[in-house]
């Protein structure tokens, strides 16, 4: 049985892909921050045990419980857990920016670190790291959450360089809007960090950053697509014998890829500015 780890696997696209890949007869290691989300999944027929990326010491517990579990095998990765921390950049204090990089950047790698000797051993493995549009274009009051996926897809691309002549594959999902909780749950962190009404740019904040923020989660992004469009190009960087690097997913990831290849810094700007 194939055995795969996913990171923030308590709603959404991690959530999806654990039950696609169960019902596909994988070994799935569904794993979570919160501990009653751990037993939610459990309930659900699904195994799950505590992993919080900001904290080394669970990353290394999480390794090796997966590893005992599977008597030293882990044949996949899939670095989906991350949050966003909105604000403009302007407005960012430097624990913001810690504490999301902790997350979103320093627990991916760290876990990449600790599975590859194990890859390497067992002579194959996939690392498929979870990005977004947001990953090669910037939107306004997006800046930390942009920082951590510029910085996620520039060390995947030298991680797959470096590694090129071994049997492990590093991949990118590059979603753009997908249904999921990500705006309720960064909503703590902008009331934690952002003091908007102090803010330079407080007409944009209400007019803009809070009624997106707090608008009524039934409605729908446009071209928003669900969680499972995603474990779609999952199951094909996991499973085909050639995956590709990249995986884009929703019309905008195809759109602002050739709008960023093809049209100048300005223009380009002028586009996302309306975003």
């Amino acid at each position: 049985m194939r055995s795969l780890l996913i990171t923030g696997a308590s709603s959404g696209i991690g959530l999806d892909a654990a039950h696609h890949f169960h019902a596909r007869g994988w070994r799935v290691f569904a794993t979570c921050r919160r501990a009653e989300d751990c037993a939610r999944l459990r309930d659900a027929g699904l195994e799950s045990f505590p992993l919080d990326l900001a904290s080394e010491d669970s990353c290394a517990v999480a390794i090796e419980t997966a590893l005992e579990r599977t008597g030293g095998t882990l044949d996949a990765l899939f670095n989906n857990g991350a949050f966003a921390s909105p604000g403009l950049v302007e407005d960012l204090p430097r624990g913001a920016l810690r504490a999301i990089f902790e997350a979103n950047v320093f627990g991916q790698f760290d876990l990449i670190r600790r599975v590859l000797p194990t890859m390497r051993a067992q002579g194959h493995g996939r690392i498929v790291l979870n990005s977004s549009v947001l990953g090669f274009v910037g939107l306004r009051a997006r800046g930390a959450y942009v920082g951590t996926k510029f910085a996620m897809e520039g060390m995947t691309d030298v991680l797959r360089l470096e590694i090129r002549d071994e049997p492990i594959h590093v991949i990118l999902v590059e979603p753009g809007p997908i249904a999921s909780e990500i705006r309720q749950k960064a909503r703590p962190h902008f009331e934690r960090w952002i003091d908007w009404e102090a803010s330079h740019q407080r007409g944009f904040y209400e007019k803009a950053v809070r009624r997106r923020l707090y608008a009524d989660t039934r409605e729908r992004d446009r071209f928003e697509l669900p969680a499972s469009a995603v474990s779609k190009k999952l199951e094909h960087a996991l499973e085909h014998p050639r995956p590709h690097p990249r995986y884009f997913v929703t019309k905008p990831t195809y759109m602002m890829n050739l709008c960023r290849r093809i049209l100048p810094t300005r223009l380009l700007d002028r586009i996302l500015i309306t975003a």
